[in-house]
């Protein structure tokens, strides 16, 4: 029986969020499963990823395969270089990915707008204060 580290689907359509699920590799993919690990939850900003970290561990160290979404929510927890170190390699542990941002938001092109007046009026004020202690 090989045993597969993967995401189960949960939620209504384009509001999916996923289960990180231990289970058989011939079970269907939103079926029966042997354990839960955690979930993740693309819609966030940024995205969710809450896995218990000894549970995934401990299932890796008994052979369970992971795919390879789930692999990278392993990388982003931190469990899969947890199990790498302790077989002995050195590991450096990854940073949480960068928040999403639209480009073409226009909060953000107001927030763009107002950190660059900001800087201006610091940059003037600054000039003047260099001025009168001349």
């Amino acid at each position: 029986m090989s045993v597969k580290i993967r995401l189960a689907q949960r939620g209504k359509k384009k509001t999916r969020t996923y289960r990180v699920v231990v289970a058989d590799s011939r079970s269907p993919r939103d079926g029966r499963f042997i354990e839960d690990l955690g979930f993740y939850d693309p819609h966030q900003n940024p995205s969710t990823v809450e896995i218990d970290v000894d549970k995934a561990v401990s299932w890796l160290d008994k052979g369970a395969q992971p795919s390879e979404r789930a692999q990278k929510l392993l990388e982003i927890s931190g469990a899969w270089a947890q199990w790498r170190s302790s077989k002995g390699e050195v590991v450096s542990i990854p940073k949480p990915p960068a928040d999403k941002i639209k480009s073409s938001s226009k909060a953000q092109i107001k927030k763009q707008e107002a950190s660059a007046t900001n800087e201006e009026n610091a940059a003037s004020d600054a000039e003047v204060v260099t001025k009168e202690e001349e």
